[in-house]
């Protein structure tokens, strides 16, 4: 695994992401979703997720659950659970701290179910 952290936020169609901390096992992302954007209805094969919210509300879905989540909040995502989160404010972003877990943590692990930026 490469131990390099952006120095610069990663641009999605969504918002940003960047690593903060990366370890063997172990990586720390502070993930921005703009108002009235959602990431992709996903799922990953070798790792688990913490989501804590530093700014929200947020909706987070997780299988087959939806919840608001308020800053302060969090939400533990298993291996293999469907999950999204979306930003339905108009005028604020949603921010979280993401903790990923799990003997790989590369980008190529997401397999995306739904995808409002056509992403594969």
């Amino acid at each position: 695994m490469k131990n390099d952290i952006a120095a610069e936020p990663v641009v999605r169609p969504w918002g940003t992401y960047q690593v903060l901390h990366m370890e063997e096992g172990c990586q720390v992302k502070k993930i921005v979703v703009n108002p009235g954007q959602r990431l992709s209805l996903q799922y990953h094969h070798r790792r688990s997720e913490h989501w804590i919210v530093l700014a929200g509300p947020a909706l987070i879905t997780v299988d087959d659950r939806e919840m608001d989540v308020e800053a302060g909040g969090h939400v533990f995502i298993p291996k293999t659970a469907r999950h999204r989160l979306a930003n339905r404010n108009d005028d604020r972003e949603v921010v979280i701290i993401e903790v990923q877990q799990g003997d790989y943590l590369g980008e190529d692990d997401i397999v995306r179910l739904d995808d409002d930026y056509q992403r594969h």
